[in-house]
């Protein structure tokens, strides 16, 4: 079916409302102070993006779902240790004890929280499961783009980072400095990830996201250097 042709109907959420909310409960709880880059909005939108998906390839929804809603539980760890500690370990080993108290069965819960381990783009979980290669490409998904360059910018701005950097060497940069810059991200990270899909239709949107973003900081290349064109290759 082509990807236009998807109805939304067919991506309605496959857990029980009940179970929905609940599990969304317990995620607010640990990504509400993450900010608009990290938080519950995020989680919205990498889990509808893994229903979409997951509905086209004939995945497990109720795993995915649950991995989707539950990916990011362990972010503020990761942020208060500025990196020390990963947030996809630290939200599989959170993870187990709230799946068990909603009542997933132990193999199911396996599954999930492989999902959730594996969905690190600078991670060396490898996704083994249909399930968890989904996740990785939805959450990589919502971190290019539009929304992508939106969320660099909030990243920037919480952990007090300028607008842009200077001429330079981006490798010589460091993450939680000053100069981790959206720019930054996006030679670093974003401009990298449509090479890292695992399922064709991530691929298929990822390079749609990554046309947008080429273009995006051309300009903003331009704007900033006065005019006179780019100082640091965009692509």
């Amino acid at each position: 079916m082509p990807l236009a042709a998807i109805s939304p109907d067919l991506c309605r959420p496959p857990l029980s409302a009940e179970i929905t909310e609940k599990l969304r409960s317990i995620a607010r709880g640990f990504c509400d102070e993450e900010g608009g880059c990290h938080g519950p909005d995020h989680g919205l939108r990498v889990e509808k993006t893994c229903l979409f998906i997951g509905t086209e390839m004939g995945a497990r929804l109720d795993i995915l779902q649950a991995a989707a809603i539950l990916h990011d539980i362990g972010r503020g760890f990761e942020t208060s240790s500025q990196g020390k500690i990963c947030h996809a370990e630290k939200g599989a080993q959170l993870a187990r004890h709230i799946l068990a108290a909603c009542g997933f069965a132990r193999h199911d819960i396996q599954a999930i929280r492989h999902a959730i381990r594996c969905h690190r783009f600078r991670g060396t979980n490898i996704p083994e499961s249909l399930e968890a290669r989904i996740l990785f490409d939805a959450d990589k998904l919502d971190s290019i783009g539009a929304v992508g360059i939106g969320r660099a910018f909030l990243f920037a701005g919480q952990i007090g980072a300028k607008l842009h950097n200077d001429s330079g060497d981006i490798s010589a940069t460091t993450s939680y400095s000053t100069n981790d810059t959206a720019y930054r991200e996006f030679k670093v990270k974003m401009c990298r990830v449509k090479e890292r899909m695992l399922t064709p239709i991530g691929r298929q949107l990822a390079c749609e996201r990554h046309d947008f973003m080429e273009v995006f900081f051309q300009r903003l290349d331009k704007e900033i250097f006065g005019g006179q064109g780019s100082s640091h290759p965009a692509g």
